[in-house]
């Protein structure tokens, strides 16, 4: 009988992990995952059905963390609010980079030029064409050689891979500032003057590995219903 149970729930547990509904954040799919979980009587998040982005919220701020350090000699919106950010560094913890690459299964390498790959065919879709800034940089541009959980500055210094905005404004000035002042990205929460903001940052839309051609578009979402005993929008037309 024990045993009987112990296959039910067992059972039950497979079924849940496989059936568990996953919608994404960003808008393109596949880019910050977020699993559907009952939190009492609802749901952390509402999926969209036409595109499978999260459409609702119950807590914007589950699983975030502070930003970080950003440069204080430039008046932003993160110096005067709370801005956190959803840690991408979890997801290293199942096997992080330099577990190959530490200079002993995968030799440091010796330059910057660049060569065939023959492993990460999952992360690029074409090794020998890596299609981000039309073949004038490579891998080690953005990725530090002796320790690759962390990207690198133009000074050699490591940069945190949950602060991918500090790499990408190496290159990427202009939209750095567009990010930095709210005009490009994403943004959810307070609209209060110092209230608490989730911030979404580069890595979260855009794939650096593959961006060419351009950043896709999601299709919209269907317009609301008309009001029960509306036939049409047509007055709306009218206003200017």
């Amino acid at each position: 009988m024990r045993y009987a149970v112990w296959l039910i729930i067992i059972a039950v547990s497979i079924c849940q992990q496989v059936w568990a509904e996953e919608c994404f954040e960003s808008r393109t799919d596949g880019y910050t995952p977020v699993e559907k979980k009952r939190i009492g009587e609802d749901y952390n998040v509402r999926c969209s059905e036409t595109t499978g982005a999260v459409l609702w919220w119950a807590d914007p701020f589950e699983d975030t963390q502070p930003m970080g350090d950003m440069p204080e000699n430039i008046d932003a919106d993160y110096l005067h609010e709370e801005a956190v950010v959803k840690s991408r560094k979890r997801f290293l913890k199942f096997y992080p980079c330099t577990n190959c690459h530490n200079g002993v299964v995968v030799p440091f390498p010796k330059n910057k030029k660049p060569r065939p790959l023959i492993m990460h065919l999952d992360i690029i879709p074409d090794p020998l064409n890596l299609k981000h800034g039309k073949g004038a940089i490579w891998c080690l541009d953005c990725h530090n050689p002796r320790d690759r959980n962390t990207f690198i500055s133009h000074s050699g210094e490591p940069i945190d891979m949950d602060q991918p905005q500090k790499l990408c404004g190496k290159c990427h000035g202009q939209i750095y500032r567009d990010w930095r002042d709210g005009i490009h990205g994403k943004r959810i929460g307070s609209w209060q003057k110092g209230g608490k903001k989730r911030w979404w940052v580069c890595t979260e839309c855009h794939n650096p590995h593959d961006v060419e051609p351009p950043f896709k578009q999601v299709k919209p979402e269907p317009p609301p219903e008309l009001p029960k005993g509306m036939k049409s929008a047509e007055h709306e037309r009218k206003h200017h």
